[in-house]
């Protein structure tokens, strides 16, 4: 058989697969198993997600998205910005 030809993206043969996989490993004994323990956690492991969640929700609230669309990242970057002296970015674009 030769080299596979590249379907890109939107690979139908590898999607193909990937369902085959998926819904032979869903019936058999352990996607089964894996199902019915879906959800099940111990209280530390409780604990844990709860503390992850919230610390993400804090880096999500603390996250100047109009900081990310011009490319900067971090305060420093706005700080170091020439001509950034304490007006503010809506008057940039009152012209």
């Amino acid at each position: 058989m030769g080299t596979p030809r590249n379907e890109g993206e939107g690979n139908k043969t590898a999607d193909r697969n990937y369902r085959e996989a998926t819904k032979e490993f869903v019936e058999s004994e352990r996607g089964q198993r894996e199902i019915q323990n879906a959800g099940n956690v111990s209280p530390s492991e409780e604990k844990d997600i709860r503390r992850a969640e919230e610390q993400a929700k804090q880096r999500a609230k603390d996250h100047d998205p109009a900081e990310t669309t011009r490319g900067e990242s971090g305060p420093e970057a706005s700080e170091s910005r020439p001509g950034k002296s304490g007006s503010s970015r809506d008057s940039r674009s009152a012209h």
